[in-house]
Formats: C-alpha cells, sequence, structure tokens
C-alpha cells in the first residue's frame, strides 16, 4: 500500500476496514482483470495472449458494490491489454472515493497519457514491477525492451509530481544480490520500492527460491540494510514489521494463519471467486461459499505476498498505518 495516502483518506479506510473486520468481509479485493500477458516471466504462470470470457465495466460495477472493499487491486495478467480499462477501474471506483485503487502493471503499455487517464478514473496507486536494476529485467520477463522502457516512463511520470507509483520486486535467488540496486535505482526514477517474497505455488519451481544458508545470510543483511534505510526515510514503502517477515517466510518456508478468502480474495476475469492468486484449483460463486467451503478449513502457509501481508495486518496495525501515521 501506499504512504501517500491522505488523512480523511485513512480515515474512510480505518472505518470501513473496522466494519469489514468484524463482519468477516474481505479488506482488499483483487481484481484479475485478464489473463492475458504480453511477459512470460519466470516467477509466474502466466504468459501470452490466450481467448477468454471477462467482465464487463459494467458488471465489475456491481460486484465492487457488493463487495465493497476498503482497498481493491486491479491486476492481470497485464491489465493495460484491456482495451476497456480506463472505464473498468472508473467502475470499481465508487462515488465515495473507495476502494483506495492499486493497479499492477508490469509497465510496459504504460504511458504517460494512460497514466492520468487512469488517474481520472479513480486509480490511486500505480505498482510496476521491477525484478533487476538493469536489462537482466528483460530476461526475466521475457520481454525485450522492458527496461528501456520503464527507464524512460518512469522517470517522466514521478516528475509529474503525483507521489503515486511504487515499484515492487519479488525478491528471488537471483535479484538477492541487488536489492540495494534496485532501491538505488528506484531513488533516481523518483519513485517507491516495495518487496514481496517469491512463492513456488505459482510455478512449482524452486529454481528461484533463497533456501542455502549462504543465500539466508546475505538476505539477512539485505533486510536489515533495508530496515536502517526505511528507518532513515529513504523511499522503501514495507512496514518494518512487514519486511521482517519477509524475512521470517524464507527463514522457516511459511508464515501461518492465513486469511485468504477472509480478509483478501480475488475475482477472476470471469467472474468467479478464489482465495488468492495461488489457489486455482476450485473456483468459488460468493464469498459466504469460499469462507465456509476453503478459509474455514485453510492450513496454507507457502506465500507472503503483498496482498496477504498488508491484509494480514492486526487490528492496531491497521488503524495506525491506515489513520495516526497520516
Amino acid at each position: 500500500m501506499s504512504e501517500n495516502i491522505t488523512f480523511s483518506q485513512g480515515l474512510k479506510i480505518a472505518v470501513r476496514s473496522l466494519s469489514h473486520i468484524a463482519k468477516q468481509w474481505p479488506l482488499c479485493v483483487s481484481f484479475e482483470v485478464t489473463n492475458s500477458c504480453n511477459a512470460d516471466c519466470l516467477h509466474c504462470d502466466k504468459g501470452g495472449i490466450v481467448k477468454e470470457n471477462t467482465l464487463t465495466p459494467r458488471e465489475y460495477r456491481e460486484l465492487a458494490a457488493k463487495l465493497h472493499p476498503p482497498f481493491a487491486q486491479i491486476s492481470g495478467g497485464e491489465p493495460l491489454l484491456r482495451k476497456d480499462i480506463i472505464d473498468v477501474a472508473r467502475a470499481i471506483k465508487q462515488a465515495d472515493g473507495l476502494p483506495y485503487l492499486i493497479f499492477v502493471t508490469n509497465g510496459y503499455l504504460l504511458t504517460k497519457e494512460r497514466y492520468l487517464a487512469l488517474r481520472e478514473a479513480g486509480v490511486n496507486q500505480f505498482s510496476v514491477s521491477l525484478d533487476f536494476p538493469d536489462s537482466r529485467h528483460d530476461s526475466f520477463r521475457k520481454l525485450p525492451g522492458l527496461y528501456g522502457r520503464l527507464s524512460e516512463t518512469i522517470p517522466e511520470i514521478a516528475r509529474l509530481g503525483h507521489g503515486d507509483l511504487v515499484l515492487n520486486t519479488a525478491i528471488t535467488k537471483g535479484n538477492l544480490p541487488h536489492l540495494l540496486d534496485i532501491v538505488k535505482r528506484a531513488e533516481e526514477w523518483g519513485v517507491g520500492i516495495s518487496f514481496s517474497a517469491y512463492s513456488i505455488l505459482r510455478t512449482g519451481s524452486r529454481d528461484h527460491t533463497i533456501e542455502r544458508p549462504d543465500e539466508l545470510n546475505l538476505l539477512d543483511r539485505q533486510i536489515g540494510t533495508l530496515i536502517r534505510w526505511k528507518k532513515e526515510g529513504r523511499n522503501i514503502r514495507n512496514p518494518v514489521s512487514i519486511l521482517r517477515k519477509t524475512l521470517r517466510f524464507f527463514k522457516e518456508g511459511e508464515v501461518p494463519c492465513c486469511r485468504s478468502g477472509i480478509r483478501f480474495l480475488l475475482v477472476t476475469p470471469e467472474g468467479h471467486f478464489r482465495p488468492c492468486a495461488h489457489q486455482r484449483s476450485r473456483n468459488f460463486v460468493s464469498q459466504e461459499e469460499l469462507v465456509r467451503e476453503f478459509s474455514s478449513k485453510n492450513q496454507c502457509g507457502g506465500c507472503y505476498v503483498a496482498i496477504r501481508s498488508y491484509a494480514d495486518k492486526s487490528l492496531p496495525e491497521l488503524v495506525r498505518d491506515y489513520l495516526f501515521s497520516h
């Protein structure tokens, strides 16, 4: 989530979050608006253009009104592949200014004009993936020219001064030695940076996870530096608590007590409900069915991605972060 939430936004978010926690309604809904993607990332199970029947903007409006989350995420696939993506964003945003709307993209198709149109439609934060601080990012995402585009577009958008663009890095074995360089690259481009943890749940591959003692020791040092930089006021958006839990995830292999389906859930492009992006074996027709059939029995702790880490905060953390920190 972003540190540029205003006090009035924080108050609205805090009030709605308290209500949703009491009712076991989701704090965050991730709308996967397409399964198609122009990249084919090594750490993801999506890639390429697929035939699909997706929800219309009107259907997104109805779903958003029913679920009424404090936060929502538009993701994919690559959401910018949808020609009606501006209308989709506008449909998810409600008249009261919520949900706080986060747009997740690999950035290849992002332009200043699209950025401004999405802002006008109600997007509050743009999350752009960056796996390496140089052109190795292209190889990891199998999308030639991606890093070059980001190196031009991200600083151009940052210069507009809205402060709503954040890079996101999934920590993997490959980029582990370069995490601090990624922070510096984000600073050069004038934007924030957030970190999450690679999980094998999407691909089943352990090629990118951090397991060996020497890797874990390096991660310990890197996280320690990130925490110090965070406390010094640098551009790292993760709270210290989440950075520490990210380290714990890699050291222990899990973070137990996941509340997917309750604190957060996913809506597929076709309109089905799922607990999260990793649980793809079954679709549900409602949150009630999802909670009854999955969440009440869920023992999974096999990821610590951004949407979970923020939605899993304790009640005092939620109130502090979305009200008293602004």
